[in-house]
């Protein structure tokens, strides 16, 4: 048995978990919130048996889309000022751990 951990962003999530529900993977949503840009995201926790990882990770992949995004940069240039030029940056898509689990009870 294995434990997913799926952390999506919040535009995916809705369909991540409509898909997952469709193909009946019991899920657990909890919503987050990235270090990085500080934006919402949703983690699902997926138990299912080991046979059945490949699917899950279709079912997100397709359903989480990476895009670009606009955001300030605070940078320090060589005479002390500060300039908030936007960079470019890549958001979306979903990060996904996969661990074994010892036991599941549901109760």
């Amino acid at each position: 048995m294995k434990l997913i951990i799926a952390i999506v962003s919040n535009d995916d999530a809705n369909k991540v978990q409509k898909a997952l529900v469709k193909d009946r993977f019991f899920s657990t949503r909890l919503s987050t919130t990235g270090g990085f840009l500080r934006a919402g995201n949703v983690t699902f926790l997926i138990g299912v048996n080991d046979e059945k990882v490949p699917q899950a990770l279709e079912i997100i992949e397709a359903h989480s889309k990476k895009r670009t995004k606009l955001v300030p940069n605070t940078i320090v240039n060589e005479f002390g000022s500060f300039s908030a030029l936007p960079i470019e940056v890549e958001v979306g898509g979903a990060t996904v751990f996969v661990v074994n689990v010892d036991q599941f009870v549901k109760i």
